[in-house]
């Protein structure tokens, strides 16, 4: 769908489109293709898509031969978009899997009507053999990839669009002005694979901000199990509540001081350490050590 096209079809249907909800299509077919390649479809494979919007993304999802998920919230691209795609739209999944009247097989192209992060946050589903590939509403970016890296059975790949500044923090490594809280909860549990810059004049309408393509892939043996990556979170946000204080002082709200000063000095930690400049690995480590079991005090 080109430029002139979606201008088209927002004036005949009246559509103003909402900064609110991060409405800002990308019409470039150029840059529409580098996502799909940099998702590496397969014929069949199952796509997750967030924020369809006009649906030009999706045409190409389905043209690779995916079985695509879209969920949209804005009701007036719902109705486009079924039409469009000759599809109707549901307002809830059937479990476990969507099927059709076709001896049980998936549909190629499923429309949900619904807010992607409720419904994540919402439906506790397997993911773990599905990609994500979406231009995502800069809105609810952080959250939204939060709530896929951290599903007890998060999807397999993700490639979407963002804005270039959340893209820097998903890539950032320690030390960098960009690294934080969401770098850690998604590398956690994800490696970032590639980040290529999306010109402004790539949207209708412009945004004000630069953009981003990255692809993130799920790490193929998870470094901590799930009960570990609870205290992960609970850790990570503790030390980058407040970024420029000492970490060690941060964490000695949660965790008791010979605990903590033991695991330092086993991790080669200076306790003046800032949260901003332990690595990933690090952090990892901490993690483990903590929640290690505690030997019992020998009987007298």
């Amino acid at each position: 769908m080109t430029l002139s096209e979606m201008r088209r079809v927002l004036t005949e249907r009246g559509i103003q489109l909402t900064k609110s909800l991060g409405q800002n299509f990308l019409h470039d077919g150029n840059q529409l293709r580098r996502i799909v390649d940099a998702a590496n479809l397969q014929p069949g494979d199952k796509v997750l898509e967030i924020g369809p919007g006009l649906g030009p993304l999706t045409e190409l999802l389905l043209a690779r031969g995916a079985e695509v998920l879209a969920i949209e919230k804005d009701r007036r691209l719902v109705d486009f978009l079924s039409q469009h795609f000759n599809v109707a739209p549901v307002s809830r999944l059937p479990a476990p899997r969507v099927a059709n009247d076709r001896a049980g097989e998936a549909p190629a192209f499923l429309l949900l009507h619904d807010d992607a992060l409720e419904f994540l946050r919402r439906e506790q589903r397997d993911w773990s053999d599905w990609k994500v590939v979406a231009n995502l509403p800069y809105a609810i970016t952080s959250p939204l990839l939060v709530e896929l890296a951290q599903a007890p059975l998060g999807p397999q790949r993700l490639s979407v669009t963002l804005q270039l500044e959340a893209a820097q923090r998903l890539t950032a490594g320690p030390g960098a002005k960009d690294y934080g809280l969401l770098t850690l909860l998604v590398q956690v549990r994800y490696e970032p694979m590639g980040l290529f810059k999306i010109p402004a004049s790539c949207f209708f309408p412009e945004p004000d901000v630069d953009s981003a393509g990255v692809t993130l892939v799920r790490r193929p043996e998870p470094l901590l199990s799930v009960g570990q990556t609870v205290v992960f979170t609970k850790v990570v946000k503790r030390a980058f509540g407040q970024r420029r204080k000492m970490m060690l002082k941060l964490l000695r709200q949660d965790w008791p001081a010979p605990a903590l000063a033991s695991a330092f000095e086993q991790l080669h930690l200076s306790p003046q350490c800032r949260a901003e400049d332990v690595s990933l690995e690090t952090f990892v480590g901490l993690i483990r050590l903590l929640t290690q079991p505690t030997e019992p005090a020998p009987t007298t």
